[in-house]
């Protein structure tokens, strides 16, 4: 057999979008299903909110009087200790989507210690995705 062969396979499938996902769609109108994607578990995301909730009791329990206090019992710079308290400002399905690692891939540390919206509509809105990721369990 010197000669080269080819052969064509022709499979009729139809891919479809849906909610942003694209699924193969079968000739019998079966949709195959994918695995679910992978958790993204962030350790130093969740290290940083451990922190902010610990020492966020710290100060609630009065073992503190300030965060001036809190930062140099711990050996921090106050305006870092402060960027990582308002991690606790996030709103319970943000941070169980970060727990579960299903928190878009452009939400981490750098982003939230830049800043956190007070209002849950507003930190859903400004990680939209993570909004999709939050009520996709």
């Amino acid at each position: 057999m010197s000669a080269m062969t080819s052969v064509i396979v022709r499979v009729p499938i139809t891919i479809r979008k849906r909610g942003g996902r694209k699924l193969v769609v079968s000739p019998d109108g079966t949709v195959g299903t994918l695995p679910p994607p992978r958790a993204r578990i962030d350790s130093t995301l969740i290290k940083a909110l451990a922190r902010a909730h610990r020492w966020k009791r710290m100060l609630d329990a009065g073992r503190y009087g300030s965060v001036s206090e809190l930062a140099t019992a711990e050996k921090l710079d106050r305006g870092y200790l402060g960027r990582v308290l308002m991690l606790t400002l996030l709103a319970p399905d943000i941070v169980e989507a970060i727990l579960d690692g299903r928190q878009p891939a452009e939400l981490g540390v750098h982003v939230l210690r830049e800043g956190v919206p007070v209002e849950w509509g507003e930190q859903r809105g400004q990680w939209l995705s993570c909004r999709i990721a939050c009520n996709a369990s």
